[in-house]
């Protein structure tokens, strides 16, 4: 089997090490240019496909270059987009699954919705990540730079996922294909930002930063995009279809996993 990776980010390299001998890995790199430069042998005798490079103002940089050879691919068993649940948009903290009308409240969002189309026009199995956090990506971070906040958001919550616990769903779902599928991909509590940050604090042995009201925060124009949207995000398809026990349910297993592994 040989897997083709768009994209060799965090995600996609927690994928590729949960792979198996059998496997050949090749990914595109970075040029000068918004093409993303193909490993040399091209899509010969690619099988599997993830994309993980998200689109651009001018569209998906992936799709754009290389849609016409893919759909001509005839080795490709499966195909990969790793998408967000932001494609929701806000739904004032009320439940989504994935046959909730799309409402992208964010031009970044609005393009995601748009290269899923695209991706599912060539068979793609679509991936909706909640929030991705893992070793070397978490709250503890933001701790031990001295830069962590607790924003009080008014009741807003945010879904989450262990980067672990997203290999074990593409692998679940490369074992059961299903051309044109969407999942979300998230655990099972969605909560607030501080609640994460003080339970975060709490396990190393730390005071939790202080609340500060949304309107006080200080947030980057990305960080306080994430706070436009209320919602909680259903996994219940994922787990039916796929058959998936998550490692970690919610970010309190998710997050003593990181510490223990070093984090």
């Amino acid at each position: 089997m040989k897997l083709l990776v768009f994209g060799l980010g965090y995600t996609a390299r927690a994928f590729v090490r949960r792979l198996g001998p059998e496997w050949t890995v090749v990914a595109t790199s970075r040029g000068d240019s918004r093409v993303p430069l193909l490993p040399e042998g091209g899509l010969a005798d690619v099988t599997h496909l993830l994309v993980s490079i998200p689109p651009d103002e001018t569209g998906d940089p992936a799709l754009d270059c290389h849609g016409e050879g893919l759909s001509a691919l005839k080795s490709l068993r499966w195909l990969g987009y790793l998408s967000t649940t932001g494609v929701y948009g806000t739904r004032d903290g009320g439940w989504v699954d994935e046959s909730a009308e799309l409402r992208p409240s964010s031009p970044r969002a609005k393009r995601r919705a748009a290269a899923e189309q695209g991706w599912l026009g060539l068979g793609a199995h679509v991936f909706r990540l909640a929030g991705i956090y893992g070793p070397g990506r978490s709250a503890f971070d933001a701790l031990r730079a001295g830069g962590a906040k607790r924003v009080d958001a008014g009741g807003l919550v945010f879904s989450r996922i262990h980067v672990d616990d997203i290999a074990t769903v593409l692998l679940a779902s490369i074992a059961k294909p299903r051309a044109g599928a969407i999942y979300n991909v998230c655990d099972d509590e969605p909560a607030a930002q501080e609640a994460v940050i003080a339970y975060a604090a709490r396990l190393v042995g730390l005071t939790p930063p202080p609340l500060i009201p949304l309107a006080e925060a200080d947030l980057t124009p990305m960080a306080r995009s994430f706070y436009a949207d209320n919602k909680r995000v259903s996994n219940a398809l994922m787990k039916r279809e796929l058959g998936i026990a998550l490692a970690y349910p919610s970010y309190r297993e998710g997050l003593a996993a990181v510490l223990a592994n070093g984090g």
